[in-house]
């Protein structure tokens, strides 16, 4: 099976991606993590304003299968939420990248791309 690996997001080897802008880091899981997972029924969030912690769960996303833990790719503050996933919590097996987005995160100490996986290491893991 081939699952999306867009070229413009970082990764984590748990399957979190992430994209920089501006001031913020944008969060989600990858389509490969949403399909494991199989129809996510719900969603756990932080809210904004929220302190996150790089390589420590921020929340939670249940499937009729499983449930799992979400992992910050970087320290800071919860900027923004992706409410729409309260009442869709789909959207993230529908649009991983795009609607299913999770969080935003203002780094407190920038970005460091070396602890995320370029689009080819990743789908190189998932192979």
């Amino acid at each position: 099976m081939s699952f999306e690996v867009p070229d413009d997001v970082r990764y984590l080897e748990s399957h979190e991606w992430t994209t920089v802008d501006d001031a913020t880091v944008r969060v989600g899981i990858s389509d490969f993590a949403q399909d494991e997972l199989g129809d996510v029924v719900f969603v756990e969030l932080p809210a904004v304003g929220d302190e996150v912690t790089a390589g420590e769960a921020f929340g939670v996303v249940e499937s009729i299968k499983a449930v799992s833990d979400l992992y910050a790719p970087i320290s800071g503050t919860v900027a923004a939420v992706n409410e729409a996933l309260f009442d869709r919590p789909e959207l993230v097996n529908e649009s991983p990248y795009d609607d299913g987005w999770m969080l935003e995160v203002e780094p407190s100490d920038g970005v460091d791309e070396a602890e995320t996986l370029a689009a080819a290491e990743y789908a190189d893991q998932i192979a």
